[in-house]
């Protein structure tokens, strides 16, 4: 029944519009907010049956689409655990009534439908998306280094002869530091919080 009101009020149609930050209270997906975690919204895409939430911890979809009932599946998929690349936008053409918003997050493709009157808005969305992917693989081709830098410094330590070290002792130590850096390094390079990208980029 509220979906239904709030479809009317805000005007919806199959077609996704972009909801203002004031309407924010009359959607679904804010039930769904850790607001607990400092979760905040910061761009969302509404139609009569779906929702396109981006927070600054995740992507929130409310999945209406079913033949076979009313029911909506909600999946919550966090950006450090489901990676943004392949985005792409397709504008209108001179007949269209929408345009489209695409990329992948982890194996999940989404193509989103969106009024062609908020282009302005879904711009603003794809440089927002566009930079995450960039971050995100930046930071995986640093971790990757990270990780083939410690494999190089362990086969160092191997190959020193045994008379010159305690090299049990010293193969433990290497370990333990090596373990606690590995832990430092991905904190600092697998990002879970990208509101500061968001903030940057997305204007309503």
């Amino acid at each position: 029944m509220f979906g239904r009101i709030a479809a009317d009020v805000l005007g919806l149609s199959d077609i996704g519009s972009v909801i203002k930050p004031e309407n924010y209270d009359k959607v679904d997906s804010d039930d769904y907010i850790m607001h607990e975690d400092d979760e905040k919204i910061f761009f969302l895409i509404k139609s009569k049956s779906d929702e396109y939430c981006f927070t600054n911890l995740a992507l929130i979809h409310l999945d209406g689409n079913s033949a076979l009932s009313k029911k909506r599946t909600l999946r919550r998929l966090t950006y450090s655990n489901h990676k943004i690349s392949n985005v792409m936008l397709e504008t209108a053409g001179t007949v269209d009534l929408d345009i489209e918003i695409k990329f992948m997050m982890g194996s999940v493709q989404y193509s989103i439908d969106v009024n062609k009157k908020f282009i302005t808005e879904v711009k603003d969305l794809y440089k927002a998306l566009l930079k995450i992917a960039e971050i995100i693989h930046e930071n995986d081709i640093t971790l990757e280094q990270a990780k083939e830098s410690l494999a190089l410094a362990s086969s160092t330590l191997m190959h020193v002869r045994q008379h010159e070290i305690n090299t049990a002792q010293q193969f433990k130590e290497l370990n333990q530091a090596a373990f606690s850096w590995l832990v430092d390094t991905r904190k600092q390079y697998r990002i879970k919080d990208y509101g500061h990208v968001f903030e940057r980029y997305i204007n309503l």
